[in-house]
């Protein structure tokens, strides 16, 4: 069963949300805020990571992922 866990918010209500699919493939899910349109745009986790910037929705997925070695 697909599972989906929201890893940032931000002020404009913007969310980004972290995605397993059945076959346990694992991407980001952008849902652009309602009056930016609305629409999602799933992106592959190294794609995500390799844009050469660190905003704070890449920073909550660094987190998160350093959170499951405690």
């Amino acid at each position: 069963m697909p599972s989906q866990r929201e890893i940032y918010l931000s002020s404009n209500g913007d969310r980004w949300s972290l995605y397993r699919t059945d076959d346990g493939r694992v991407h980001v899910i952008h849902q652009a805020n309602l009056s930016s349109g609305g629409s999602s745009e799933t992106i592959e986790i190294s794609d995500f990571l390799a844009h050469g910037r660190m905003g704070p929705e890449q920073q909550a997925l660094i987190r998160l992922i350093g959170s499951l070695t405690n």
